[in-house]
C-alpha cells in the first residue's frame, strides 16, 4: 500500500548540502520541500507546516537559533540542529531552547535518518500517549502513516492522510473548520470552507460504515469536525457539513 509520506523541511544555504538531504530522505520515502534562507523557512513553517525540520544554524539572513526560538513560539514540529559547531555548550543551550537533537558536520545520512524517526516517534508520542490512535475500527499510526480499518489497509490522498492525522492528533476532540484550512490548504483555499467539506466527504467514502450515517468522523454544526473516539453513541445524519 502506498502511504503518505512524512514531510520534511530542510533548511540550509548550501546547494550541496540541500542535494545530499534531499536525496536521502527522498530515497527513504520522504517528501522534501527546501529553503535557503531564514525567511523563507518561516514562510513554509507558517503556511505550509512539514511534519520535521532540518534546520542548519549558518543562515545567511538570521541565525538558526532565532529561526528556532520563533517557531518555538507556536509550534512543536521535531527540529534537529546541523551545525559545524560541536561544543557542548552550544548544544546544551540550543536543547535547552526547544530543538529536538543536534547533529554535527559533517554527519552520516543513516545517522540522520534514525535521529529523525527518533524525533518524530517522540512528538507523536508525547502528543497522542501512542504513536498508534485507535477509534474503533479504525487505526492510524502516526509515524508510519499507515491507516487500517478492520485491519484492512486503507489507501489515502496526501490531503485525505492530512486531515486524518490532524483529527487523529485530537481524537475526541472538536478540530475548528479554520484550523483544519489552514493546515491543509495554502492560498485562497485556505478560506473556502466548501473544500474541506469536499475533503470530508471523500474521508468518510473510505473510511465509515455508512458515509451518509458517520460514526467516526463526527460533524460538529458550526464549529467543526471530530474523530470519536468510540463508538457507542448513535450515528449522526450528515445533513450540514
Amino acid at each position: 500500500m502506498n502511504k503518505p509520506a512524512n514531510i520534511v523541511l530542510v533548511i540550509d544555504d548550501e546547494p550541496r548540502i540541500r542535494r545530499f538531504l534531499r536525496a536521502g530522505f527522498e530515497l527513504n520515502g520522504y517528501v522534501v520541500i527546501e529553503a535557503e534562507n531564514a525567511n523563507e523557512a518561516l514562510r513554509i513553517a507558517t503556511f505550509s507546516p512539514p511534519d520535521l525540520i532540518i534546520l542548519d544554524l549558518a543562515l545567511p539572513d538570521l541565525h538558526g537559533a532565532e529561526v528556532l526560538d520563533r517557531i518555538r513560539a507556536w509550534s512543536n514540529v521535531p527540529i534537529i540542529i546541523l551545525s559545524v559547531v560541536a561544543a557542548e555548550d552550544e548544544k546544551v543551550r540550543l536543547l535547552q531552547a526547544g530543538a529536538d537533537d543536534y547533529v554535527v558536520k559533517p554527519f552520516g545520512m543513516a545517522e540522520l535518518l534514525a535521529r529523525s524517526e527518533a524525533a518524530l516517534r517522540r512528538y507523536f508520542k508525547s502528543a497522542t500517549e501512542s504513536p498508534i490512535v485507535v477509534a474503533g475500527p479504525l487505526s492510524v499510526d502516526l509515524v508510519t502513516r499507515t491507516v487500517s480499518l478492520n485491519n484492512a489497509p486503507v489507501r489515502l490522498t496526501r490531503k485525505e492522510y492530512r486531515l486524518l492525522h490532524i483529527l487523529a492528533m485530537h481524537v475526541g476532540l472538536v478540530v475548528t473548520h479554520d484550523r483544519l484550512l489552514k493546515e491543509i490548504w495554502t492560498g485562497n483555499q485556505r478560506d473556502n470552507i466548501q473544500y474541506l467539506r469536499i475533503l470530508v466527504r471523500k474521508l468518510r467514502q473510505k473510511i465509515e460504515t455508512d458515509p451518509n450515517q458517520p460514526r467516526l468522523l463526527i460533524t460538529e454544526s458550526g464549529v467543526g469536525y471530530r474523530l470519536q473516539n468510540r463508538l457507542d453513541a448513535e450515528p449522526a445524519t450528515d445533513e450540514v457539513q
